[in-house]
């Protein structure tokens, strides 16, 4: 059988400068949508496929994530510090408190609606085949997305960069990717390119709604996504 994600590690050191004023006061993650905070959601999407450890990187009013997490059973912080490692560097860092194996990564400022992301991204994986597997949409259907879309998909489901599907923040990365960069921050976007040059990247396509909530626009467009009927 396919070796599964054991862990997850959720994105929340960001300094959330595309929520404008708003983004000085508090991290990203801590807005809410419909009363939860985008950080609340994303624990949500983690826990559904019952992992044994969540890691959550902190770097921005760290102290705030600590304390929106202080009772959560399972969930280990990572403080970033003195810098911000981005994404990449920050799973790098984090690997000492993961399991070994392939893990999940979420990027709280968004919301899926339909089936959980990472339940069908474990069903998906081949171990040994894929260096990661990124759960995509359609650019068409990415609500509250600004820019151009990010892969494209051939019929296997390897990705190359450019085209009409738009990463969601969710996957599963053999966390091996990540080595062999240079020490301090770098984006997992360097990784992927790597794994894409080898043909390892593969992608899925989400067949529900999603809507990026990491700015103001962004987040109304989400609410009214909640607020709409199932056929919407």
């Amino acid at each position: 059988m396919p070796e599964r994600p054991r862990a997850v590690m959720i994105f929340a050191a960001g300094f959330g400068k595309r929520m404008g004023a708003a983004g000085r006061l508090r991290p990203k993650p801590l807005f809410e949508l419909a009363g939860r905070s985008l950080l609340s959601r994303a624990l949500a999407e983690a826990r559904a496929i019952e992992p044994e450890r969540i890691v959550v990187n902190a770097h921005y009013r760290a102290e705030m994530i600590v304390a929106h997490l202080h009772g959560e059973a399972g969930v280990t912080v990572a403080h970033e510090y003195p810098r911000a490692l981005e994404t990449g560097g920050g799973l790098r860092a984090a690997r000492a408190l993961l399991p070994a194996g392939p893990v999940a990564t979420l990027n709280p400022d968004g919301l899926w609606r339909g089936p959980p992301t990472l339940p069908l991204l474990g069903a998906a994986w081949r171990q040994g085949e894929m260096g990661a597997l990124l759960l995509l949409a359609p650019l068409a259907a990415a609500r509250g997305h600004r820019g151009a879309g990010d892969f494209s998909m051939d019929p296997a489901g390897r990705l190359s960069r450019g085209g009409s599907l738009v990463y969601t923040g969710a996957q599963i990365i053999d966390p091996a990717a990540v080595e062999g960069f240079g020490p301090g921050p770098f984006s997992l976007n360097l990784a992927w390119n790597a794994l894409a040059a080898r043909g390892r990247l593969f992608g899925a396509v989400y067949p529900g709604a999603w809507a990026d909530t990491g700015h103001p626009a962004g987040l109304a467009a989400a609410a009214a996504l909640l607020e709409a009927g199932p056929d919407d």
